[in-house]
């Protein structure tokens, strides 16, 4: 149970560090600690701190232990089941946010508090990339600690493959440098083990692989054309090189349902029109977009960002493409979604994986998902001033559609995408590597100073 620090342990907060403590109805205070996920709009910090250095994370977690309060760190603010965030003091590393790059050696070192939107221009001059997220405000930390997929993973592999150290302040106080030689077991967790389980991550060093030119593409579609869309792209994907990503979408909003596929090809626009041909013969977009473009450019047309208000994510682990019966079962459930008073709406998504992702065996990170095919996402969103019938509608649609893909998908489920009401999260999140994560956990944060719902070893 979190204790409640007195004033004066406050103000011995504030006299520690280097950053600002903010307290509720100080300036900055609901910036720093809202969630992004509105859905928990509710849970309101006792504090939090904005830290400018290493020393203050230490000085912060000295003190926490002192007053009992519980601990989350925040870097990007995202996480989708609102874990960036607590009733006691949340860690803001959102001033982290210095990113290196090192052209000759392709090394790219990021602060624990980075965003995409830092890590992209320092790689940028460079003509060098690795895995990254597709919004702006992402942050690197919870990217990388959770695995971190992106367009080119089928050809660079996870955000976390590309981790060649870490440095993270544990629970402890100590700050422990990590990589494939130093800290070995600590560096595993870290590539895949979840954000915030193991200690507050300061750092962040890559690899990074030279970037060519390249081709994107957005295709739309008429609801009426989604079963032979996801049919044809589904093997589309199977048959292509891992140069081609895909993400195969239906979702429904505003009484409409929409098919699209976007995505990019590390070779030309000709080399896309090429692969793309199936669906293009099988089912005419309303829209077309295939262009060459850079891969700054592409970086730039895959951007999402996505809308104000409350999410739920469902998730599961394709090994092989979906059946016509199962593409027909969930095209029936978007069909149904309930209304809401968010734009976004909702509906399914698959991500191509596979490709350099799989080349890596399933116990040599902690990220154990090395033999998917697709990852399927499923979702729904709603206003934060819907009636609370909405919201349950919301829910309850998103927890049938889930039920009815299950005997479709392996069992996992992707932590990136963290879903709060997943019941057996340990085994979805992790499988075979939990124990092993559990292990790591006793001997770096033996008290659980860093817990919270879906937390190593709760």
């Amino acid at each position: 149970m979190s204790r409640r620090p007195s004033e004066a342990d406050w103000r011995r907060l504030g006299q520690a560090v280097t950053g600002r403590v903010r307290r509720p109805g100080d300036a900055g205070f609901r910036d720093a600690g809202t969630p992004f996920n509105k859905r928990f709009a509710g849970i309101t910090p006792a504090g939090v701190v904005s830290v400018a250095d290493t020393l203050d994370v230490q000085r912060v977690v000295e003190w926490a232990r002192d007053t009992g309060i519980d601990v989350v760190a925040r870097g990007g603010g995202h996480s989708f089941a609102g874990h960036s965030v607590g009733p006691g003091l949340v860690l803001d590393l959102g001033a982290l946010n210095t990113v290196t790059a090192d052209g000759s050696t392709g090394l790219v070192t990021a602060a624990g508090g980075a965003r995409m939107a830092d890590v992209y221009a320092a790689v940028q001059p460079h003509e060098m990339a690795f895995a990254l997220g597709n919004s702006d405000t992402v942050g690197i930390g919870g990217l990388t600690l959770g695995g971190g997929c992106g367009a080119v993973s089928r050809v660079f592999g996870l955000t976390a493959d590309a981790l060649v150290a870490t440095t993270i302040v544990t629970a402890d106080g100590q700050v422990r440098h990590c990589d494939a030689g130093t800290d070995t077991d600590l560096f595993w967790a870290c590539r895949g083990g979840g954000g915030g389980n193991f200690g507050v991550n300061v750092s962040f060093t890559f690899q990074a692989r030279p970037v060519t030119d390249c081709a994107t593409y957005v295709l739309l579609w008429d609801g009426a054309d989604a079963a032979k869309v996801f049919s044809v792209l589904q093997d589309t994907v199977r048959q292509a090189p891992d140069e081609f990503a895909a993400r195969i979408g239906v979702s429904r909003a505003g009484g409409e349902t929409t098919v699209s596929a976007v995505g990019q090809h590390l070779g030309s626009a000709a080399q896309l029109r090429e692969i793309l041909d199936p669906v293009l013969s099988v089912a005419a977009p309303v829209h077309t977009a295939i262009a060459d473009r850079t891969f700054w450019q592409a970086k730039d047309d895959l951007r999402h960002e996505t809308a104000e208000g409350a999410f739920a994510v469902r998730t599961g682990i394709l090994t092989g493409p979906l059946p016509d019966e199962a593409i027909a079962t969930m095209l029936s459930f978007v069909e149904r979604r309930p209304d809401s008073g968010n734009p976004d709406g909702g509906g399914a998504a698959l991500f191509s994986w596979g490709g350099a992702i799989n080349r890596v065996p399933a116990t040599d990170t902690a990220f154990v998902h090395r033999d998917a095919m697709f990852l399927l996402s499923m979702d729904t969103s709603w206003a934060e001033d819907d009636e609370p019938a909405v919201v349950d509608a919301n829910l309850g649609w998103l927890a049938g559609l889930s039920d009815a893909m299950s005997p479709y998908v392996s069992g996992g489920a992707f932590q990136n995408f963290s879903d709060p009401d997943l019941a057996d999260w340990r085994s979805a999140y992790y499988g075979v590597n939990y124990p092993r994560l559990q292990r790591i956990k006793e001997q770096v944060d033996p008290d659980g100073f860093f817990t919270f719902a879906q937390s190593i070893g709760s």
